[in-house]
């Protein structure tokens, strides 16, 4: 499959981005390093371009039947301005995506996706669109910039009349930042603060421009996907394809609060089945106490050394200076302080579970 690039991708390169190939797109990576990129958004402001996202709008009569359908989440519970993040449920137990819905009025949403699930998200939907809702795919018309960090208010601020500290997590405004008309939502993935802009395609350099005049005085800077994974995972977020998969159950990964038994949706009497009856393997964090980084797939096993569960997400923690991770471990031994060791190599280096977010 031939990867895409998104609009600002020569812009990218003149920074100094190291482009890779990321769910079917080429993106940055990093600048400089990731260290040097992680400790800017935690301490300043950075802007992460990650137009790759997806965008589908679903409007009409019964735009939130349909989504109250495929979402695990209660949607009828957020009001125009709010966004609340959900899952896709497959028809096995698992997840298909996970994603957020941003509501504009009782006809209009909007369904944020990942990148990677664009065209499966997009044929799921459609395979259960029975209600009188129209859908479209507005990904190729948008870009997003994600700028988070302290300093991040301060900098978009300058741009824009809308009061952005009235703008509470997650919920989005409409209106005009850097003389273009945009979303600006609270929907961060840093846990660093900021907002995320939806931006037309055609308004994108322009914005980008305005955006590093305005943050300059703090040093703003681009911030590549390295950065952003480290970020996520020191907030204990998932990650689709490594945490979430469609072999994961929503109640397995921890996201029980967003599956909502109040109404059905795909696979809920199944769900609700497996609540009662209870998980049997429970998505983790952990820290670890002696020197080592866990990787994707390192085994987790007990003091015996038998195979107690598999790592799914794993760096050096940046801000702490030791590893950290997510992993999937057979209950009884998923309680916080547990003890636990990660096979790195042939070592089996000992580590403790730790309820995230791993920094407060």
């Amino acid at each position: 499959m031939d990867t895409k690039r998104i609009p600002l991708h020569d812009v990218h390169v003149s920074l100094g981005g190291k482009m890779v190939p990321f769910a079917g797109y080429e993106m940055p990576v990093r600048y400089s390093s990731d260290k040097e990129e992680h400790m800017k958004v935690r301490e300043a402001v950075g802007v992460f371009d990650v137009s790759h996202m997806g965008e589908f709008m679903i409007t009409g009569p019964e735009a939130l039947d349909l989504i109250q359908k495929v979402t695990s989440n209660d949607a009828s519970k957020i009001i125009d301005g709010q966004a609340q993040y959900s899952c896709f449920p497959n028809d096995k137990g698992g997840i298909v995506d996970d994603l957020i819905v941003y509501r504009f009025s009782a006809e209009k949403y909007m369904l944020v996706v990942n990148a990677s699930n664009i065209e499966k998200d997009w044929n799921w939907v459609k395979s259960h669109n029975n209600f009188d809702a129209q859908m479209e795919d507005i990904s190729e018309q948008m870009v997003l910039f994600a700028v988070q960090g302290p300093k991040a208010n301060a900098t978009l601020q300058k741009l824009t009349s809308t009061d952005l500290s009235s703008i509470k997590f997650y919920h989005f405004a409409e209106g005009e930042l850097a003389g273009k008309q945009m979303i600006i939502s609270g929907t961060g993935y840093t846990g660093a603060g900021g907002f995320e802009l939806y931006v037309h395609k055609e308004n994108a350099e322009e914005v980008w421009t305005k955006l590093f005049e305005a943050g300059k005085e703090f040093g703003i800077a681009p911030i590549g996907l390295g950065a952003r994974d480290t970020l996520r995972l020191e907030m204990g977020f998932c990650l689709y394809g490594n945490d979430i998969t469609d072999e994961t159950s929503p109640l397995e990964a921890g996201l029980g609060w967003i599956t909502k038994f109040t109404k059905d949706f795909i696979n809920s009497e199944a769900l609700k089945a497996q609540k009662e009856e209870g998980v049997s393997r429970k998505l983790v964090g952990f820290e670890m106490v002696e020197k080592g980084i866990p990787r994707h797939d390192y085994e987790i096993v007990d003091e015996s050394g038998s195979i107690i569960g598999k790592v799914t997400s794993g760096t050096m923690s940046p801000l702490l200076n030791k590893g950290i991770g997510l992993g999937y471990v057979q209950l009884g031994h998923h309680k916080p302080e547990s003890k636990i060791f990660i096979a790195v190599r042939n070592k089996q280096l000992e580590a403790k579970v730790t309820k995230p977010p791993f920094i407060k």
